[in-house]
């Protein structure tokens, strides 16, 4: 054989050998093609900031114009392992390798964190935080709530409250529950951790414990004390003043349980302050469809009870025990005090037919001394948030009252928006329309009359739907509300479809893009009370089908 045959014999032997892909080798996912971002904001709370009000107008990316069914999209996912009930968060310029890039932290209920690149989906670091020999809980642990048959979860109850991060030491806080195999045994701890690396920090994870005087549901030898099994970690957490604050409810009202408040140094995690809303009673869980706590700029923290006792012995005016009720609370050596509360005059009849009025997310409108809170009966409260009304059995003596349909339960979260002639706070309650509410500052009301609405079917059922707002400040083209929820069924004890869907913010009634329309688009099941977070051009929209979905405009 000369040369040039055995050259060609031996060019189509290596040929066919490397035509036969090995067995063990897996193929990779598609590239995802990343233009340079020119934004980097960052997320480091539930709903944008401690007003609650989910408004990110930093947003020079997205417009009313661009995001339609042809230029935005579905741009890939953020894949884990298990679902995702708390918010995204972002954050810009993390420095990572000796470069920066826009980092998206997604915590799930089986206790995972994860940090991955929000312009492409790179992972960087993955950890589970499950106690040393435990598992996360799973809702057929919680033996006694429902009567047993405990499906407000579907599963895993691990991670559920939206962490925190704080903004200059770039440390992450957030509350991980366990249990042993058998369900036993249960603990939940406070976890501080490094956002770059995972890595835990001085101190932590330090074991939930607390205890206060009380004769409370429960009670024992004068004192109430909090339980690991029956607490349900459910709102995010709130970093004030150097504090970081983590508020529990309940699973299913299972008793014996109350509300509680407990207080950690940032630095170094020891407990600094413990609160319970009903000591010498029963209940008042605080959760609000998932909304963390509020706070304004003086640290003061603002907070709706659920279902409990409401005052001592015959006088409801005491703020002893403050079930279904707003709060205005401040720091009083280790513990809160009660600045300013609003009880509904009906609260006996929400007692009565669980109808609480902690069920809705309540946002602070922003640069108002005006708080905006909901019950179950569908009645939407606007408080002076420091001189939010109190209790009179002759009336409610709030700013303003609007009444929904009864039959919107409120179990939402609204959101606050400010364009260049006018201002909203939106809502969108289970069997009833979005509603955009105008705010008047002068009236410091809402002009009813001037409200708009979007005239489609929405959510149904017993939840309704997480709202959030992008703009680029108050230009009126870019304001963006953006709804996600069920698209069909009922999400409050099963796992459902899931739609994302974007409206003109200036005017509710213009649709502008929504999920359903491409099979492309589709997010996967509905991640209940899971805010979808926007950031540097991208939508980021929690599931429970084990992934983060990321929408954007398409290249």
């Amino acid at each position: 054989m000369n040369k040039k045959t055995c050259f060609y014999f031996l060019l189509i032997i290596a040929s066919i050998g490397c035509s036969k892909k090995p067995a063990n080798v897996v193929t990779p996912p598609p590239v995802v093609v990343v233009t340079p971002n020119d934004q980097h904001i960052s997320v480091y709370t539930q709903r944008n900031n401690n007003t609650r009000a989910g408004l990110n107008n930093r947003e020079t990316k997205l417009t009313t114009a661009n995001v339609n069914s042809t230029s935005f999209g579905k741009l890939f996912t953020l894949d884990v392992d298990d679902q995702v009930y708390a918010q995204p968060l972002v954050v810009g310029s993390v420095s990572i390798s000796g470069k920066s890039h826009n980092v998206v932290y997604v915590a799930t209920v089986n206790n995972s964190v994860y940090a991955f690149d929000g312009d492409d989906g790179t992972l960087y670091w993955h950890k589970n935080f499950s106690a040393a020999g435990m598992r996360a809980p799973r809702n057929t642990d919680m033996t006694g709530a429902c009567g047993g048959g405990y499906q407000d979860f579907s599963g895993s109850i691990g991670i559920v409250g939206t962490p925190v991060i704080d903004s200059t030491s770039h440390v992450m806080y957030f509350v991980a529950r366990s249990t042993n195999s058998g369900g036993t045994t249960f603990v939940q701890y406070l976890h501080a951790v490094n956002i770059t690396t995972g890595s835990e920090q001085s101190g932590s994870p330090v074991l939930i414990m607390a205890n206060m005087p009380g004769t409370g549901d429960g009670s024992s030898g004068g004192k109430v004390s909090f339980d690991p099994q029956r607490n349900n970690q459910r709102q995010a957490l709130i970093l004030v003043n150097g504090v970081v604050y983590v508020t529990f409810s309940s699973h299913c009202d299972w008793g014996p349980y109350h509300g509680w408040i407990l207080g950690y140094n940032a630095s170094s995690l020891a407990q600094q302050i413990v609160y319970n809303d009903t000591p010498d009673g029963g209940d008042g869980g605080l959760w609000e469809s998932g909304n963390g706590m509020a706070a304004d700029n003086l640290g003061n923290l603002y907070v709706v009870t659920g279902n409990g006792t409401v005052g001592v012995g015959a006088d409801p005016t005491n703020t002893r025990n403050r079930g279904e009720s707003a709060l205005k609370l401040s720091v009083s050596g280790s513990t809160l005090q009660t600045l300013s509360y609003f009880t509904p005059t009906n609260f006996q009849d929400l007692e009565n037919n669980d109808l609480d009025y902690g069920v809705s997310g309540a946002l602070l409108i922003p640069n108002s001394n005006y708080y905006f809170t909901a019950a179950k009966d569908g009645n939407i409260y606007l408080l002076n948030k420091d001189n939010m009304g109190g209790y009179s059995s002759a009336g409610n003596q709030v700013q303003q009252n609007i009444a929904l349909n009864g039959n919107a339960n409120m179990h939402c979260q609204p959101a606050y928006y400010k364009g260049s002639a006018a201002e909203y706070v939106y809502v969108w309650a289970e069997n009833d329309e979005l509603h955009a509410f105008p705010f008047n500052r002068t009236s410091n009301k809402f002009d009813e009359g001037s409200q708009k609405v979007s005239n489609l079917a929405g959510p149904l059922g017993q939840n309704g739907a997480m709202l959030s707002v992008s703009s680029n400040g108050t230009k009126d083209a870019t304001g963006i509300l953006w709804a996600a929820y069920a698209s069909s069924g009922d999400a409050e004890h099963g796992t459902n479809p899931g739609i994302l869907r974007a409206f003109d913010a200036n005017d509710v009634s213009k649709e502008l893009w929504n999920s359903g329309k491409n099979s492309a688009d589709n997010p996967g099941s509905y991640a209940k009370f899971a805010t979808p977070t926007i950031a540097d051009g991208h939508v980021y929209l929690p599931t429970f089908s084990n992934k983060v979905v990321v929408y954007g405009i398409k290249q």
